[in-house]
């Protein structure tokens, strides 16, 4: 039995996300499909994240294990000529039988893009701003999720805590290492705005929560309007509350860039 990792770049806009589901257009489903297709067998792809409907990829990694001894670079080519025009599969390789694209993965970067100034190409790809932002307090606040920290106040999920050793698993569940956290623009001299219009927030973490980038984003925004202190986001940190963080940012402007093994 061989083990296949594979790298996939997706546009997410037409997507119920990765997961398969029963109803609506998956991402693992495709792929599943895919590999069925060209080596007639029936495997079950494993993903590293599990990004939701709207949200697109560069890096997600993803593994199988396969009987055929079909070779890396045929297989690579003709799951490509199969699949829709929304995925490709950027790379493929045969990795150690113990490898999990979601238990094996160290780190996971995401990118969050965002436009101040209309855009007719990227629309898909970004979250359109129309009103100034100010970036020097938005890292600011940014800086605060470096570390170890409970993130439950920028999570969707909701779990039962009836007894200390559910609250425990629960706690745990929580807890991420957030390694980088950072607006990054592009600005002319002296100005208070991106150059182009544009700018990326780069988050790099050991694992994310359900819908936690968009959270965190949607709350960093309102810092950024003034609506939000630096002071009351970190408030929102501690609150492990998610009625206290501000709405989500839309799926189409999170990519999610690299898995780090």
């Amino acid at each position: 039995m061989r083990n296949i990792k594979i790298i996939i770049e997706y546009d997410g806009t037409d997507f119920i996300g990765w997961q398969r589901q029963a109803k609506g257009r998956s991402v693992q489903a495709l792929i599943e499909e895919a590999v069925a297709q060209v080596t007639q067998e029936s495997i079950s792809v494993v993903g590293a994240g599990r990004t939701d409907a709207g949200v697109h990829a560069r890096g997600q990694a993803a593994n199988f294990l396969l009987n055929s001894a079909v070779a890396e670079k045929d297989l690579l080519r003709a799951l490509n000529g199969v699949l829709p025009e929304d995925i490709v599969v950027r790379h493929l390789e045969e990795v150690p039988e113990k490898f999990s694209a979601r238990y094996s993965a160290k780190e996971r970067i995401y990118h969050y893009y965002i436009s101040q100034q209309r855009t007719a190409l990227d629309r898909k790809m970004c979250w359109q701003i129309f009103y100034e932002l100010d970036f020097t307090v938005m890292n600011e606040a940014a800086r605060l999720l470096l570390g170890t920290h409970d993130f439950q106040s920028f999570c969707t999920s909701s779990f039962e805590q009836k007894n200390p050793a559910v609250r425990d698993a629960v706690k745990r569940h929580f807890l991420c290492t957030v390694f980088e956290a950072e607006w990054k623009l592009k600005m002319a001299p002296k100005a208070t705005q991106p150059e182009n219009g544009k700018a990326v927030f780069v988050i790099r973490a050991n694992r994310f929560l359900h819908g936690m980038v968009r959270a965190i984003v949607g709350t960093l925004i309102d810092v950024g309007r003034g609506k939000i202190s630096v002071e009351e986001f970190a408030g929102i940190i501690q609150a492990k509350d998610r009625r206290r963080a501000s709405m989500a940012a839309p799926a189409k402007g999170l990519v999610l860039e690299k898995v780090v093994y």
